[in-house]
């Protein structure tokens, strides 16, 4: 579930690896859910967060092995670097809500 910033050569990567991936391993397909996966409470999850993903990708087996060590180091840290850019940027909504509250 790639966001609207992604770069698209990484994204058909993953995709392509991913069912490779799959097709190496012999993982089998679960079986098609039937109702809507938004409102069910039994179906994996992306990560809704920068945080999760970062943490998935880092313990991600199948991204190392596609990818190989230096690339996969390459993309942790750069999401990672990404997350403390993120974490040094005051938004106009804290400022208001913390003026508001001093």
């Amino acid at each position: 579930m790639p966001g609207a910033d992604v770069n698209p050569y990484l994204v058909v990567a993953a995709c392509i690896a991913a069912g490779l991936y799959g097709l190496d391993h012999e993982l089998d397909l679960p079986e098609a859910y039937p109702g809507n996966a938004y409102e069910a409470a039994d179906v994996p999850r992306i990560p809704t967060t920068l945080v999760e993903a970062i943490d998935e990708l880092k313990h991600s087996e199948v991204a190392a092995e596609a990818f190989g060590p230096e690339v996969h180091h390459h993309l942790l840290n750069t999401a990672q670097q990404e997350w403390e850019a993120s974490n040094r940027h005051v938004s106009d909504w804290e400022l208001a809500r913390n003026f508001e509250r001093m």
